[in-house]
């Protein structure tokens, strides 16, 4: 929903190439892609779907197909780093600054955001704003990172999105990548919260819709 939203803002903001998807093996890669696909194809966007192999075969986290089970709970807890991907956000920026400069585009936007900082080492800003000037200085075009949700909260983006018309339905959160969200899982959990805060309607079908866990400390 992150990603969706920020593809929408962009849209209203800049003229938009492409909207890049990475298959690179997580265990829901196979039901987000088809909905990042839908989207970019509601908005006029062509959308370019690339393969990275390598990661599900070589890369340890419990979010590939090659990993552990997804562990339920606050998305804040400890054990949500094991769905940590090591350096992937670098790894996707890089090859989406190589894809972007080959497009002729000057920029990209990546939709991280406020609420990815406790568990992603490579979502902080201080991350960010390292990875925009390298993707700058390398880059003939001096490609410009956006980040445009970096100090939104997920209730902000859901927010966000209703006011642009985004249809919530067409996006994948749960990282156990079923029929349907499992309303448990550290995604999940935050998406469920991000509506609820938001005071937008969500519109998502989950398999269990228990009492929303507290964060860690909290109480």
């Amino acid at each position: 929903m992150d990603s969706v939203t920020a593809l929408h803002e962009a849209v209203r903001e800049h003229a938009v190439s492409s909207a890049l998807s990475f298959d690179y093996g997580s265990k829901h890669n196979g039901r987000e892609l088809p909905m990042a696909a839908w989207q970019a194809g509601q908005l006029g966007v062509r959308h370019v779907r690339m393969a990275l192999p390598f990661v599900n075969e070589h890369f340890a986290s419990d979010l590939l197909q090659s990993g552990g089970d997804i562990p339920d709970g606050h998305y804040e807890e400890e054990n949500m780093k094991r769905t940590v991907v090591p350096f992937r956000n670098g790894i996707l920026l890089g090859i989406a600054a190589g894809f972007a400069e080959s497009e002729g585009a000057e920029g990209l936007v990546i939709a991280s955001h406020s609420g990815d900082h406790a568990i992603y080492p490579d979502c902080r800003e201080a991350f960010m704003e390292a990875m925009g000037e390298a993707i700058r200085l390398g880059t003939y075009a001096e490609l410009a990172l956006l980040r445009p949700f970096i100090h939104l909260s997920k209730a902000g983006i859901a927010r966000r999105g209703a006011e642009l018309g985004v249809d919530f339905r067409q996006t994948w959160s749960c990282y156990k990548g079923g029929e349907r969200h499992c309303g448990t899982c550290g995604t999940c959990v935050e998406r469920r919260e991000a509506f609820l805060l938001a005071g937008v309607v969500d519109p998502t079908d989950y398999v269990m819709v228990p009492p929303l866990p507290s964060a860690p400390g909290a109480g």
